[in-house]
C-alpha cells in the first residue's frame, strides 16, 4: 500500500477526520456499529444506521481517501463507503461531509472525499450570522454559502487583537489577495492565520478594524491575479459629532391697561435665542459613516421678546385741551408736591412752597422773595401762570401720577 499520509492520520486504526475539526458532543460520532448523520455534498443531511456490521467482498480494492486535502490510498474488502470508513476507524462528526454517500457501493479505484464541518462567522448582505460548512478552505466555504445572498463574506474573529479565520484561506499554497487602504496586493498563502498573511503584506491592524474574506470574482476585485479569495481590511474609527441648532425666540405683544394708548410700545423683556446641542457617537468604516448613536441632548429654551402696548385712554387734561383747570387739580398737585404745606422747603433748599418752585422760576412769573413766604393764594396764582406758559411738564412726576401728562 502506498500512501501520502496527512497530519492526523498516523495508523490504520487511528485514521480520522483532520484534528482541526471543532469538537462535538458524543452524539455527533458513530461507533463501529452506528453511523449517525451523513452530510452529502449537494444533498441534505441524512441519517444512516448500520446494525449488523459491514459486508466484505472476497477481492480487495484499492481506493483513495481525500481527508481535507490529505490523500491516502488504502486496500479494503468493503463493499460500501460506510463499511470502508468504519473499517479504517474513521468517525465523522455531525456536520462533516462525505462523497459519495455512505450507502454508495464501492469499486476498485474509487475516491472518498471527506470534509470536516466547521462553524464559521459570516455576513450576508450586511447581516452577521453563523453557519456550519464542510469545506477545505475559504473559497470552498464561500461557494457553499453563496446561495444565501449576493454579498457573502467570512468574518475574521479579532480575539486578542489578532485576525483569525476558522479554516485555511487557500489550499496548496495558493494566492490570496489583500485589499486595504485603497490598494490590492497578492501574496502566496503558506498557511497560518489571516493575521500572519496581513503581516506578510505589511498591513497593520488597529483594534477596531474589520477583516473579512470575500470571493474575488463575486466581489469584483481587480488586480487580484489568480487569487480566488481576498482578505478585505476595513478601517474603523469611532468619533464624536456635535450638532448645534439655534432656537429663535418669539415676539409677543401684551396689552398694558396702565399705559396710555397714544404712547409708543415699550419693551418689557428682550428676546434671547435658545440653542439645541446634540452629541453623537459615530462609526466610520473606510471614512463612511455607518452608525450614529445619540449620547446627549441639551436644550436651552429661548426667552420671548415682550412688547407692551398701552390701552388706557388719555383723560382730558385741564389747561391743555382748553378746559378750565378745576380747583381740585391744584389741591391734588400741591398735595403731591409738598404734602399741601405752603411753607415747606426741600432738604437741599432749592424747592419752596406748595408747588415746589425754584426761586428763579418763581421770579420768572413775577414772584418776589421766597415762594415759601408767599400766601397760598399767591403761590397758586404763580403756579397757574407757570402752567399756562410752560404746561404740566414743570411738575413731571406728580403731573404724570395725576394723569396730567
Amino acid at each position: 500500500m502506498t500512501e501520502s499520509t496527512p497530519e492526523g492520520l498516523e495508523t490504520r486504526s487511528a485514521r480520522r477526520v483532520a484534528e482541526t475539526a471543532e469538537p462535538e458532543a458524543s452524539g455527533g460520532f458513530f461507533a463501529r456499529r452506528r453511523l449517525l448523520v451523513a452530510l452529502v455534498a449537494g444533498a441534505t443531511a441524512a441519517a444512516l444506521a448500520i446494525t449488523g456490521g459491514f459486508v466484505m467482498s472476497s477481492s480487495p480494492k484499492t481506493i483513495t481517501l481525500d481527508i481535507n486535502g490529505g490523500i491516502v490510498e488504502i486496500s479494503t474488502r468493503a463493499t460500501s463507503v460506510a463499511a470502508a470508513l468504519e473499517g479504517e476507524g474513521i468517525r465523522l462528526g455531525l456536520h462533516d461531509a462525505v462523497t459519495p454517500a455512505f450507502d454508495e457501493p464501492l469499486h476498485d479505484g474509487a475516491e472518498i472525499v471527506i470534509r470536516t464541518g466547521r462553524q464559521v462567522l459570516f455576513e450576508v448582505d450586511g447581516e452577521a450570522t453563523t453557519e456550519w460548512v464542510a469545506a477545505m478552505d475559504a473559497s470552498e466555504a464561500l461557494e457553499q454559502l453563496s446561495h444565501l445572498g449576493r454579498d457573502v463574506r467570512l468574518v475574521a474573529s479579532r480575539g486578542g487583537g489578532r485576525a483569525e479565520v476558522s479554516l485555511p484561506l487557500s489550499e496548496n499554497n495558493g494566492s490570496v489577495a489583500i485589499v486595504a487602504d485603497g490598494r490590492t496586493q497578492v501574496v502566496t498563502y503558506l498557511g497560518g492565520s489571516a493575521d500572519d498573511v496581513l503581516a506578510t503584506a505589511g498591513v497593520v491592524l488597529s483594534v477596531q478594524d474589520l477583516v473579512t474574506v470575500v470571493d474575488v470574482a463575486e466581489a469584483g476585485i481587480g488586480g487580484a491575479g489568480d487569487a480566488r479569495v481576498a482578505l478585505v481590511v476595513q478601517r474603523v474609527l469611532t468619533a464624536e459629532d456635535v450638532v448645534s441648532e439655534v432656537l429663535p425666540y418669539e415676539s409677543i405683544q401684551i396689552n398694558d391697561a396702565e399705559r396710555f394708548v397714544d404712547l409708543p410700545p415699550v419693551v418689557r423683556q428682550y428676546g434671547v435665542e435658545g440653542s439645541a446641542t446634540r452629541r453623537f457617537r459615530i462609526l466610520l468604516v473606510d471614512g463612511v459613516e455607518t452608525e450614529r448613536l445619540l449620547i446627549s441632548d441639551e436644550t436651552v429654551e429661548p426667552v420671548n421678546h415682550i412688547v407692551a402696548i398701552g390701552t388706557r385712554e388719555r383723560p382730558i387734561i385741564p389747561g391743555v385741551s382748553g378746559e378750565p383747570i378745576p380747583d381740585h387739580i391744584w389741591v391734588a398737585l400741591a398735595q403731591c408736591e409738598s404734602g399741601g404745606r405752603p411753607t415747606v422747603i426741600s432738604s437741599n433748599g432749592l424747592w419752596h412752597g406748595l408747588y415746589q418752585f425754584r426761586v428763579d422760576t418763581w421770579q420768572s412769573v413775577g414772584g418776589v422773595g421766597l415762594p415759601s413766604d408767599a400766601t397760598p393764594e399767591e403761590q397758586r396764582m404763580r403756579a397757574q401762570m407757570l402752567q399756562a406758559r410752560s404746561g404740566w411738564g414743570q411738575w413731571p412726576a406728580c403731573a404724570r401720577r395725576l394723569g396730567l401728562l
